[in-house]
């Protein structure tokens, strides 16, 4: 068997840690070859090693056949690797055109020929059906076509072989749809890609093979036509996993979140919430579905108190919490999972400790007269850290060094203990594998049936339609249609995410 790509009984390690442990893997020409494992498993340090990043302390890697060092990426690319990395490494006021030719830009009469560079790069977009707009500048365009311009990135330098990491995780469904056909007019063109995934239903769409690595070691090599949902997520977690989550119907009981005619502006004073109407009870989960862009974050924002609303009302338990400071609007009994949990969720650079008592650090028994009690802080860390199964060598580890499911689990653990009255989860299981999302879904439904009232936020319909008790569709900022999970289809959420079916719902 020819393969175009071997890594054969990988050892990687760090200090305390083997991230990798003999793995081998082995790619075809010509196939989608998935990368499966959990959150902190040990799929991309693999793939930086592949891309040059790292250096391994045993195995080999041969591409073509032949033994290969593969010393920094400029080796990998010289090679025919290219690497998209989860975290994306565009300069924002840059175009296109001037993020794909760094570093190997074109020249005429010794200046940089910036007209030939965006014929070729167009031209490269048009041949692979990127339709990307060679002059567009990072900082207007969304996050699904910055993503296109990384996979541009390495095509320009004639990658053969392309790793793709997590490449969904930021995508809405429709951009996700779009990026499987791009795959596939890479491999009619002759590419092959590793794809770094945990998301079992897209390896069952667009894979021709998956390894699966569980703890750093390699567990097992698999046709993924001859295999199941249910087993690629028993070789992943080790167990078992549900996949629908084990809820009895709410019993809702007082609106606990009243939104009214709400009007919020974003920094270029541009409408984004066009007064909007919610209602959230205790004792209900209400899911928010609708494209990215149409008002979400604008809307938990405002509730948070992170930004602030030009009209209309928002009360709390009847109080009105609108344009509150978001301490004041904290202690009123709001607890938020935040969308992005490295920039609004966590302090990478503290223990993991303190990043649990970061919402009541100052009160008693964590501090008094301002002087911080770190034996009772680190005492409830401990206590988190076993409830919530925060999987850290300890309550001192820097947060930055755990993995991105541990990560989440820490600030639910944070905000959950508080015992708020309203829970606002956005995005809670974004870039999550399996056994961390079937974890936090329990925990919502567990805080459900407390008589908590949760405003779940995300653009993945599986949770929407799994968790949610109700389903609110949000579009260009206004909520179109309030509907059950039960009396409703995902074609009938996509056409009112899409605005086609707009029926306003709430006050005037």
């Amino acid at each position: 068997m020819d393969y175009v790509i071997e890594m054969l009984n990988i050892r990687k390690e760090f200090p305390g840690v083997v991230a990798n442990d003999d793995i081998t893997i082995q790619l075809k020409k010509g196939e989608i070859h998935a990368l499966l494992g959990e959150n902190g498993a040990g799929k991309s340090t693999l793939m930086n090693v592949l891309f040059g990043l790292y250096q391994p302390e045993k195995g080999e890697i041969r591409v073509r056949g032949e033994k290969v060092h593969i010393t920094d990426p400029n080796v990998a690319n010289d090679l025919g690797i290219g690497m998209v990395h989860q975290h994306f490494m565009l300069v924002e006021p840059f175009t296109v055109t001037q993020n794909i030719i760094l570093g190997s830009e074109p020249k005429k009469n010794g200046k940089i020929d910036i007209k030939k560079a965006e014929r070729d790069v167009q031209a490269l977009s048009d041949q692979y059906g990127l339709k990307v707009d060679a002059r567009a500048k990072i900082s207007d365009i969304s996050v699904g076509m910055q993503q296109r311009v990384e996979i541009l990135k390495t095509l320009y330098r004639g990658t053969e072989v392309l790793i793709l990491d997590e490449p969904t995780a930021v995508l809405t469904p429709q951009e996700i749809i779009e990026l499987m056909d791009i795959m596939e007019s890479l491999i009619a063109e002759g590419k092959s890609i590793i794809l770094i995934t945990h998301k079992l239903k897209e390896i069952m769409k667009a894979c021709d093979r998956c390894t699966v690595i569980r703890k750093g070691a390699g567990v097992d090599t698999l046709n993924v036509a001859d295999t199941t949902v249910t087993e690629l997520s028993s070789l992943m977690v080790g167990r078992e996993v549900s996949f629908k989550s084990n809820k009895t119907p709410a019993s809702p009981q007082e609106t606990v979140l009243k939104v009214e005619n709400l009007v919020v502006k974003d920094s270029r004073k541009v409408d984004m919430l066009k007064g909007l109407n919610l209602e959230v009870r205790a004792g209900e989960i209400l899911g928010i579905a609708g494209v990215d862009g149409n008002g979400q974050s604008e809307l938990v924002e405002a509730i948070t108190g992170l930004i602030k609303s030009e009209k209309g009302s928002i009360h709390l338990k009847n109080k009105t919490i609108k344009n509150l400071p978001p301490r004041k609007i904290t202690e009123s009994g709001i607890a938020h999972i935040p969308q992005d949990r490295h920039k609004f969720g966590l302090v990478l650079d503290f223990p993991i400790g303190e990043n649990l008592a970061l919402q009541n650090y100052y009160q008693k028994p964590y501090s008094n007269k301002k002087v911080l009690n770190y034996k009772e802080i680190y005492e409830n860390a401990e206590k988190l850290i076993g409830e919530y199964d925060i999987r850290t060598p300890s309550a001192y580890t820097l947060a930055r060094a755990l993995s991105g499911g541990n990560q989440q689990k820490a600030i639910i653990a944070r905000e959950v203990d508080r015992s708020p009255d309203l829970l606002i989860a956005a995005q809670p299981t974004r870039g999550l594998d399996v056994g961390a999302i079937e974890f936090i879904h329990n925990k919502l439904i567990e805080e459900r049936d407390k008589g908590r009232a949760i405003l779940l936020v995300s653009f993945e319909l599986d949770e929407i339609f799994d968790v949610s008790d109700r389903i609110a569709v949000i579009f260009d900022g206004e909520i179109v249609a309030d509907l059950k999970p039960e009396e409703t289809t995902e074609q009938e959420l996509g056409l009112l995410m899409a605005g086609s079916k707009k029926e306003k719902v709430g006050g005037e």
